[in-house]
């Protein structure tokens, strides 16, 4: 699809891949809406970004989802292309009966699974009226194979990515809509800070994959590490 005078909308958008998303998105001739629970860290993503403003809000949270929807379908009624990029993850030993592995994957999954089939159904309606318009879903690497350190992380991804598949298949007929999904690997971020996020990528390779992909209708976009298990897919 085309990769200039877009619309795009982007949580989790003030930081880490998403504000390398927003970047490149913008610098390539893209008006750029980011979104993210802190207002001060959304206006000082601003100051880095082109052509682009923001909605404030907490996805995870049922009033705020709808309330930032609203807001996006009434305020940018143009906007063609959303990327579900908000996310949480936690280390979870399950093997320590202390930790409260239970909560911490409610969390993740509400924040990268549930949250964002409800927000996709929220703006859908929306997408459907536009002649080009793209949904991408930001998985992980995780996907393909969880471990100790993030076990219900990974679930959460897994079950993003059949909830994309799935999405992908509802509208294969629908030659309007695409579905792309993005496989990063650990990426060094603020985000990934506690995993050993220093030993990863930077948010900018990902985000030129992205632009890559999008370019190609490559609507499984692997990324670094996560290009070795294309067989997977």
């Amino acid at each position: 699809m085309k990769t200039t005078g877009n619309t795009i909308f982007i949580s989790g958008g003030s930081a880490g891949i998403g504000l390398a998303f927003a970047k490149k998105l913008s610098a390539a001739g893209n008006t750029i809406i980011i979104n993210g629970r802190s207002e001060e860290r959304l206006q000082k993503a601003l100051k880095e970004l082109d052509n682009a403003s923001a909605i404030q809000g907490d996805l995870s949270i049922v009033a705020d989802r709808i309330r930032i929807a609203k807001e996006l379908t009434e305020q940018y009624p143009e906007t063609n292309i959303v990327i579900n990029n908000a996310g949480a993850a936690f280390m979870n030993d399950l093997s320590d009966d202390v930790n409260n592995a239970a909560e911490k994957a409610f969390q993740e999954m509400n924040t990268n699974y549930l949250s964002v089939i409800d927000f996709t159904r929220l703006v859908l309606p929306n997408l459907l009226q536009q002649k080009e318009a793209a949904i991408i879903n930001v998985s992980s690497i995780a996907v393909f194979r969880g471990n100790k350190y993030l076990p219900t992380y990974a679930a959460s991804k897994a079950a993003l990515h059949s909830y994309t598949q799935g999405l992908r298949d509802t509208f294969e007929e629908n030659s309007n809509l695409n579905i792309f999904e993005i496989y990063p690997p650990l990426v060094n971020t603020e985000f990934s800070a506690e995993i050993g996020g220093a030993n990863g990528i930077p948010p900018s390779e990902v985000a030129d994959e992205l632009l890559l992909g999008l370019g190609q209708n490559q609507f499984d976009i692997l990324v670094g590490e996560s290009k070795t298990f294309s067989d997977k897919l």
